[in-house]
């Protein structure tokens, strides 16, 4: 019998594998999704209870197809369709329904995350739609990833759906050309999903291992595809080697523990000597890319086998150009970091002082907690006590605000 847990984690892996199988089908982007949802709302009542099927995705597959036969029932009523081609489309679909064959138990997810980047569509629908539909997240989780209210987040993935439907776009892998044009929403949809996965933005746990597992499957998809794009290598190397110190991220009560603290033995070696190969070979034969950057920021820590033996110079130097190729606050805060650990934190500080105009992070924790780690390298405690409680304040996550007021508590007591 499979706990709550259990069936919460496999029906996030399923949903987009079952999206796939009816759109691929049917087409009705916007109805196929409404339907999955539906399946899964009846998965997480009775799969905990009732345990399992042996077939789960044949399952999910078969009630959202009926669930669809129910939609398009009443959507060729309201049209008035021909009799009989409502029955053969009813008759079609609930043979499907009654025993999903082995073409709907493929694995579509790819060509999914391609058509949720089609080109009708805005690069924030793009997203947004990707997010929702292959990543899995709540609309909730991508409202706050792109720091917009949840009404306004659904209105957006609701149009992005129509769009869809309106163009006529079908389902099937995009030809060269579209591929290229939409790979870069492609990367960076699968970017945010790791992100979440890794460092969730809300709830009680610090990490979200199936999202950062989709996010890494995803990427390796692309990667087979297109083995010798190096911003393609770039990412999911960086997925890799961040991923590699999840084990030794929080502690044994669940607490997050900073990496300057981090336990380096129980990082996973195996993907760490796999991404360091990504990397290598992205940066010697392929033009520079941001992702590749992050790569090689991120290679530089997991080559040192303690704090000491960062080469932050270096780091901040990477930082230096990874803001001239994509400027955005949060290059400027983990750059601050980096030029802190060099220069000394006063230089770190001052870095962060246009950041106070720049709403993507003056409302957020962020600039706050990266305030006060720096305030704390300096000495200046009551500073640093004051950023961590406002950071504390700001954030939705449950054990990043523990950590952060237990630092808050730990500097008033200097």
């Amino acid at each position: 019998m499979s706990t709550s847990r259990d069936a919460e984690h496999l029906l996030r892996d399923l949903a987009p594998q079952v999206l796939g199988a009816l759109v691929r089908r049917y087409g009705h982007f916007d109805m196929c999704e409404d339907a999955v949802q539906e399946a899964l709302l009846a998965a997480s009542l009775q799969w905990p209870d009732g345990g399992t099927p042996e077939r789960p995705k044949a399952w999910l597959i078969t009630v959202a197809s009926r669930r669809l036969t129910d939609a398009l029932r009443s959507d060729e009523s309201r049209r008035r369709r021909e009799d009989s081609a409502a029955q053969a489309d009813r008759d079609a679909l609930v043979a499907v329904a009654t025993d999903a064959d082995d073409t709907d138990l493929q694995d579509d997810t790819l060509t999914l995350l391609f058509l949720c980047c089609h080109p009708v569509l805005t690069p924030s629908s793009q997203l947004a739609l990707t997010l929702r539909a292959v990543g899995g997240l709540t609309t909730a989780e991508i409202a706050r990833a792109f720091l917009v209210p949840e009404t306004t987040m659904a209105q957006r993935i609701s149009r992005a759906k129509e769009r869809i439907r309106a163009a006529g776009a079908t389902f099937t892998p995009p030809d060269d050309t579209e591929r290229d044009g939409r790979l870069r929403v492609v990367l960076h949809v699968l970017y945010l999903v790791f992100n979440e996965g890794y460092a969730a933005t809300s709830g009680p746990e610090a990490a979200r291992a199936d999202l950062t597992a989709e996010a890494i499957r995803l990427a390796r998809a692309v990667h087979r595809l297109l083995p010798n794009d190096g911003e393609v290598q770039g990412l999911l190397a960086l997925m890799l080697l961040t991923d590699a110190r999840r084990p030794a991220r929080v502690d044994a009560d669940g607490g997050l523990v900073p990496l300057d603290e981090q336990d380096r033995v129980r990082w996973d070696r195996v993907m760490i000597d796999e991404g360091l190969a990504l990397v290598t070979g992205a940066l010697s034969s392929a033009p520079l890319g941001p992702y590749q950057v992050q790569a090689a920021i991120a290679a530089l820590h997991a080559e040192a086998r303690r704090a000491g033996d960062t080469d932050w110079a270096q780091i901040a130097a990477l930082y230096a150009l990874l803001e001239h190729l994509t400027p955005n606050p949060v290059v400027t805060l983990n750059r601050a970091v980096a030029v802190a650990m060099v220069e000394g934190p006063e230089a770190g500080l001052a870095m962060l002082e246009p950041l106070d105009g720049d709403e993507r992070v003056s409302t957020s924790h962020r600039l706050d907690a990266v305030r006060a780690h720096l305030y704390d390298l300096a000495g200046d405690h009551d500073a640093a006590t004051r950023h961590y409680l406002a950071a504390a304040r700001s954030t939705t996550s449950i054990p990043e605000r523990r950590f952060l007021r237990s630092r808050a508590d730990r500097c008033a007591q200097r």
